[in-house]
């Protein structure tokens, strides 16, 4: 089901929210009552009961704070990852290191909204990933740089080792399994670095996937090095 839909009066997006701060949650909860596109399905405040519904009720959109007592979001992400259910997770967090929102790419969310961004632009990200889209919240964008000029093109290689590196796998692993050696992939991921302006390879990476010169798709695709094509 589109967002687009709702317009037509077909059904509203189901919402869950998880967190664990009392203020933060029973505002979204207000917001979604208000707003006529949107059904609050339930709004807990650990991660035990917010997988506890999601399994059940199978909603549309899960909003899930990253630190939360027991379960955090990430580990409730990759629970409905797993379990192939239709849930979109969207994170909401106060953090936005890198570390938190490659983490959280990789267990499955379609969005990462700052708890500080402004609810209309909350809107904004359900819509869009509703709509099939991912969404990265501007303040985590502009994150990236400064400039809006797109990035220096990336050669073939080194948008490949870009890619292998998002899987988890070591400098050796990859010199290994591409035939080359731990030199010329340290030195791809430097030239990468240095055309994006980037400081590592998780900065690397969101700059990639905001200019699409990598598609979310491929970058929480679980392929293995033996099973992907390498030219």
């Amino acid at each position: 089901m589109r967002i687009d839909e709702l317009s037509r009066g077909r059904q509203t997006v189901s919402i869950v929210i998880a967190d664990d701060h009392p203020l933060t949650r029973s505002g979204l909860a207000e917001w979604i009552k208000r707003n006529p596109n949107f059904t609050l399905t339930a709004e807990v405040e650990d991660g035990k009961s917010a997988w506890a519904v999601i399994e059940s009720e199978r909603p549309d959109i899960a909003l899930l704070d990253i630190q939360m007592p027991g379960e955090n979001g990430i580990a409730v992400a990759q629970k409905i990852k797993d379990a192939g259910l239709p849930t979109r997770p969207i994170m909401l967090t106060s953090f936005n290191a890198q570390p938190y929102v490659m983490a959280s790419l990789r267990a499955g969310a379609t969005g990462f909204v700052l708890k500080t961004t402004a609810v209309r632009e909350l809107e904004v990200a359900i819509r869009q990933v509703m709509s099939g889209g991912f969404y990265l919240d501007s303040h985590v964008a502009s994150a990236l740089g400064d400039s809006d000029e797109t990035p220096e093109a990336l050669s073939a290689r080194e948008r490949e080792v870009l890619l292998v590196t998002s899987k988890g796998f070591s400098i050796k692993e990859i010199a290994a399994k591409l035939n080359i050696t731990e030199r010329t992939v340290q030195a791809h991921l430097t030239s990468v670095y240095s055309k994006f302006g980037c400081r590592g390879k998780g900065e690397a990476l969101l700059v990639a996937l905001r200019y699409g010169i990598i598609t979310l798709e491929e970058l929480l695709d679980g392929t293995s090095l033996d099973e992907a094509s390498m030219p």
